[in-house]
């Protein structure tokens, strides 16, 4: 059997989900790829998986264009090439946050925002599912798992969010086209609405250390990235007859 290869998009500083979930499929026996701007922390969070036994190599990339997202993806394949690894889990955390007032969102906003959700995120997905088309079925009856990080924003414009939303929106509707047209072949795709704050290192001031887990001190109002992760391996790991298109999950205390 190939070792199996899990690709993810979107690290930020390695504090937050991108971070949590390198670190967990790695503890779970995944090679896993770290795709991300931001080299200098890449490095830190594969040493830091390395360090803990699990395999990782960043492949830093320059922007989320598709050009620099086939790049990465093909660099992935060409280092952990088939028959001996297989990528079957690829999850797309990247995002663009703008927020601001409508008539204060500019032109490179609305760019930046479809360069990251959607042109990104049709060229990873596109790699993505061209790499599951050639691996077997897996026991779950899956030839492979491709995962969307949403927010509350995915399911509803504020007015700050019209541009952060409309990206968002965007990666919903593609995470339900996709998961609709490759069921069949044995893909499984699904969509996470993060419904809340993220304790990531950025909320709990220690931004300067990306790598130091995911310690939690609200855990009623603020998600565990550590505990984001473990829904996303419980996504991996669902058998074919009840596969999950969109999990929503958000703190105790979340205002709905």
């Amino acid at each position: 059997m190939p070792a199996s290869v899990a690709v993810v998009a979107g690290i930020g500083n390695g504090s937050g989900t991108g971070g949590a979930v390198a670190r967990l499929f790695a503890k779970e026996g995944y090679t896993v790829a770290l795709v991300s701007r931001g080299p200098e922390a890449l490095d830190v969070l594969a040493k830091s998986i390395k360090d803990d036994g699990g395999v990782a190599t960043p492949f830093p990339i320059a922007s989320y264009g598709a050009d620099d997202i086939t790049a990465a993806f093909a660099a992935v394949q060409a280092r952990y090439p088939a028959p001996e690894y297989a990528v079957t889990v690829a999850i797309f955390n990247a995002g663009h946050g703008v927020w601001k007032n409508f008539l204060d969102v500019t032109d490179e906003d609305v760019r930046e925002v479809s360069k990251v959700n959607i042109e990104g995120g049709f060229a990873f997905s596109r790699a993505a599912i061209t790499a599951f088309q050639k691996n077997e079925i897996a026991a779950n009856g899956a030839r492979g798992t491709l995962i969307f990080t949403g927010a509350t924003a995915s399911l509803r414009g504020n007015v700050i969010t019209s541009a952060f939303a409309a990206g968002k929106f965007a990666v919903r509707a593609l995470s339900q086209s996709l998961a609709k047209e490759f069921g069949k072949q044995n893909i499984h795709v699904s969509h996470a609405i993060i419904d809340g704050g993220i304790a990531t290192g950025n909320t709990r001031g220690d931004r300067g250390q990306p790598s130091s887990g995911s310690e939690n001190p609200t855990p009623n109002l603020k998600l565990s990235p550590d505990a984001i992760a473990v829904s996303y391996l419980y996504l991996v790991n669902q058998d074919r007859s009840a596969w999950t298109w969109e999990l929503d999950l958000r703190p105790a205390h979340e205002k709905w």
